[in-house]
């Protein structure tokens, strides 16, 4: 019976593959092979044990069906683990996980499903980077209503909007290269990291099994690698999933019926509604954001398994097995919608002017407020001047600019001519353009 629905509507094969069954346990048997390795290199075994543990250690051979057989009869998940591929070592199974504690084992393999799992997170942000960039550079002077507290604020480019938004992508891009060696860590320690049970050699073991491994080492642990590690990656994929949240928002946003500034991409054959025949809806988006709100909320068990009792406890356990994969494989899914959004994304630059139009003049008003100031007039005065004037506007239903001809003290200092200047979206850009270039050439 299939219940979750990872296993039938969201998430991609390539992340969902890192975290199947045979996945996990190819891991675990790389961990246990390159053990016996290390131990063969420093003498505590015969090199031949080692050479056959590692011939054994493959999926096809330890199967997936037989140690969950082990694990049904003896109740312990690594263990059965042990005994399969013991079973398969002939005589040198006797040295199979020699030293090893379980988590020796379960964390080391974890650690390489992460990296490869971080791997795909990085390509996912390079690639949404692109598509907003690609948009930024398309979009550079497409002039757009910005919006604060949810009210038309002063004119912006779309083409900034999407540079904004690229630079927040390029930053989770900077906290996962950072992260990433805190992160993708194993240890070959023990039951409580002293490592006595791996001899003489234990540190020697330790660092030559993760070298071999390709993943760093804990220099110093209890039975486990510090939760604060997996900690750090939630809170991490839950950042990224809030910025993913916060651009297909906008797009929701931008795709309102009395907005209609841009919207999802449409298919030909696609449905908006089952009895509404007009509806083109922004499902991706509302999608993305209801994914990032499941990724969200992986952060509290991820910090509740931190603290755990003395060398450690078992507390973790359960929570990780559901919260590391389906963080990743749902961060994955929701990069690559948005992505996909962004890329096919419809933008309406008439409708954008026309929206600007519709204010009357009223998002111009700083425009006229600086200008007023340039002809000598004190800013707060020049503030209160263009105030009375915006409310009398609005009071009439007129243009702003009829509310400014008609005050003396505003005529006086600036003519018709410079009045319309000022109220001109095009001229009220700032550096806008010169900005998304300068985002463009650094990093496009």
């Amino acid at each position: 019976m299939v219940v979750c629905p990872l296993d039938f509507r969201y998430g991609r094969k390539p992340m969902k593959a890192l975290f199947s069954e045979d996945a996990k346990l190819q891991r675990m048997l790389d961990v246990e092979a390159a053990l016996a390795r290390a131990h063969a290199k420093f003498g505590d075994i015969p090199a031949k044990a080692a050479s056959d543990i590692t011939r054994a250690a493959d999926v096809k051979t330890v199967t997936v069906e037989r140690v969950a057989q082990l694990e049904r009869e003896i109740g312990h998940d690594v263990m059965a683990v042990v005994v399969a591929l013991s079973e398969k070592a002939g005589d040198s199974g006797r040295f199979v996980h020699l030293g090893a504690t379980s988590n020796d084992i379960t964390d080391t393999a974890t650690a390489l499903q992460l990296q490869e799992a971080l791997g795909i997170v990085r390509e996912d942000l390079n690639e949404l980077k692109a598509a907003l960039l690609v948009l930024a550079k398309k979009h550079r002077k497409t002039v757009m209503l910005g919006r604060t507290h949810g009210q038309a604020a002063v004119p912006i480019t779309f083409g900034l909007k999407m540079a904004v938004f690229a630079l927040e992508v390029d930053r989770h891009l900077a906290r996962l290269g950072e992260a990433w060696p805190r992160i993708c860590v194993g240890k070959m320690s023990g039951a409580v990291g002293t490592g006595a049970a791996f001899g003489p050699h234990a540190l020697d073991v330790q660092e030559d099994a993760c070298e071999e491994l390709g993943v760093a080492y804990e220099e110093a642990s209890g039975q486990v690698v510090g939760r604060d590690r997996y900690a750090e990656l939630i809170t991490m994929l839950a950042n990224v999933a809030a910025s993913a949240e916060k651009f297909a928002t906008e797009v929701r946003n931008l795709q309102r019926t009395e907005i209609g500034e841009a919207a999802e991409a449409f298919g030909e054959k696609q449905v908006g509604s089952s009895t509404m025949a007009n509806k083109e809806n922004p499902v991706t988006s509302e999608n993305v954001c209801g994914l990032a709100r499941i990724v969200r909320a992986f952060v509290i068990p991820a910090l509740e398994d931190v603290p755990l009792w003395h060398e450690r406890d078992l507390t973790n356990s359960a929570a990780e097995r559901i919260m590391l994969p389906h963080a990743l494989i749902l961060a994955d899914d929701l990069l690559a919608k948005s992505t996909d959004v962004f890329r096919n994304l419809r933008v309406y630059p008439e409708r954008m002017r026309a929206n600007l139009a519709a204010t009357k003049g009223q998002v111009m008003a700083e425009s006229v407020m600086i200008a007023l100031v340039g002809k000598g007039l004190g800013r707060q005065e020049a503030h209160k001047l263009v105030q009375d004037a915006a409310k009398r506007a609005r009071k009439e239903d007129a243009p702003l600019r009829d509310a400014l001809v008609a005050d003396a003290k505003i005529a006086k200092a600036l003519t018709k001519k410079e009045i319309d200047a000022a109220l001109d979206p095009d001229n009220y850009l700032g550096a806008s353009v010169e900005i998304v270039d300068r985002i463009l050439k650094k990093y496009a």
